[in-house]
């Protein structure tokens, strides 16, 4: 058995689940949330707890037993607490501001870097070289971070760009003026 699938989901207070054939739709406190799990997959609501079970052992279906399982309970948390991600800008002269629904970058290029707020997603930007993009949808909170991260990935040589708060660059060591032979 799938140690991740077999785990029953538990519904808070405040969450509806409505399950119709291998549609799930989850609605809570910061919005609504539909997916489309795979028809093989058996989700069953019983007493605000959420199980999924598969048809058999075969490979495949063990695959989907904790993907469908954990997909289900990130829709759950999305619409009960949310999903955050938090960049970075470093660089001289690099910097981000918020004008309306939109995010106005400056990451050196000569011309600002514009990105529309999507549906479901909202910007935050308390310092200029701090973006937060908050979410229901944790897919699309990655997606949208990676969007913008890739605006101007960071270099390994200053660490200048846009990167994620908790993420590493790993630095090189620039040229040495070495003598010729």
């Amino acid at each position: 058995m799938s140690r991740i699938g077999r785990m029953p989901i538990t519904i808070p207070s405040g969450v509806t689940v409505d399950v119709k054939g291998s549609s799930v739709t989850v609605k809570g406190p910061k919005g609504t949330l539909n997916r489309e799990v795979h028809p093989d997959m058996t989700v069953s609501l019983d007493n605000n707890v959420l199980t999924v079970s598969r048809p058999s052992d075969e490979k495949n279906h063990k695959a989907l037993h904790g993907l469908t399982r954990t997909l289900i309970n990130n829709m759950v948390v999305g619409v009960t607490e949310g999903y955050k991600r938090n960049l970075e800008v470093n660089g001289v002269g690099y910097r981000a501001q918020k004008q309306g629904k939109q995010l106005v970058m400056n990451l050196g290029y000569s011309h600002q870097v514009i990105i529309d707020e999507e549906p479901g997603i909202t910007i935050d930007v308390p310092a200029p070289n701090k973006i937060i993009v908050f979410g229901a949808d944790k897919q699309q909170v990655g997606q949208f971070a990676a969007d913008i991260r890739k605006k101007r990935p960071p270099e390994p040589y200053k660490g200048k760009g846009i990167k994620y708060a908790e993420e590493h660059i790993r630095r090189k060591e620039g040229k040495t003026g070495g003598k010729k032979k």
